[in-house]
């Protein structure tokens, strides 16, 4: 079995990094941030983490109090994962993680999935501009579905259908991406037939404006930590 590495220092952060900082660990928290997952379905979110590290990791989270497993009731009864009440106040966290990285060259040519379309949105929502907006949208990426409230200058997103939605959005993780962050008009993707609305669509033609859209790190400060030592 392997050995459990320790930054063996008494800061609050490598104590948190000690929990939390092994390879994919924060990767299976944003799995788990929207709602509970199977093991299947935390494999098919991170379909390039092999199934022996992906066991390891979550018996390292649960072990540490940062996640708990749990079997749903009839007529489910699967066995899941999901944050406890400790593991969950990491969300601001990732969420504060996901806004400085989106500043940082893509790398990856795989789409984002549906789990971090969705913390994404929490990422880069834009809590002033959302002043006096009151909204509940249903969201279809595919075969995943979400729940996002807009209300009080927050934005709250789960799995799950929406109870009376104003509006449902059917659309892909890639549409929804030009959407929101390329500002691609609504009417434009709609005539595509790539996104579909149910309800009130001036709702969804303002949502681009409540989130701030990813820029690239200035050029001067790359340089600056290209340079130091």
């Amino acid at each position: 079995m392997p050995v459990k590495r320790t930054y063996d220092d008494s800061c609050g952060i490598a104590r948190a990094l000690d929990l939390v900082g092994e390879r994919w660990a924060l990767l299976v928290m944003r799995e788990l941030m929207l709602g509970p997952k199977r093991f299947s379905d935390l494999q098919r979110g991170l379909p390039t983490a092999s199934q022996n590290v992906l066991s390891h990791r979550l018996r390292e989270l649960t072990a540490a109090g940062v996640v708990r497993r749990r079997k749903l009731g009839a007529p489910v009864g699967a066995w899941v994962y999901e944050p406890t009440p400790w593991g969950r106040e990491l969300e601001p966290v990732l969420l504060a993680l996901g806004r400085w990285g989106s500043r940082a060259p893509m790398v990856a040519d795989a789409e984002l999935n549906a789990d971090a379309m969705v913390l994404g949105l929490k990422s880069m929502f834009l809590p002033e501009a959302a002043a006096g907006v009151r909204v509940s949208l249903g969201l279809r990426l595919g075969d995943e579905v979400f729940r996002l409230t807009i209300a009080d200058g927050r934005l709250e997103a789960a799995r799950g259908d929406a109870e009376r939605p104003d509006a449902v959005v059917a659309t892909d993780v890639a549409t929804l991406r030009e959407l929101i962050f390329r500002g691609r008009p609504t009417a434009t993707l709609r005539a595509s037939g790539r996104l579909t609305v149910e309800g009130d669509v001036e709702a969804v033609e303002r949502l681009p404006a409540l989130f701030a859209r990813p820029r690239p790190a200035p050029e001067a400060e790359a340089d600056e930590a290209r340079l130091s030592p």
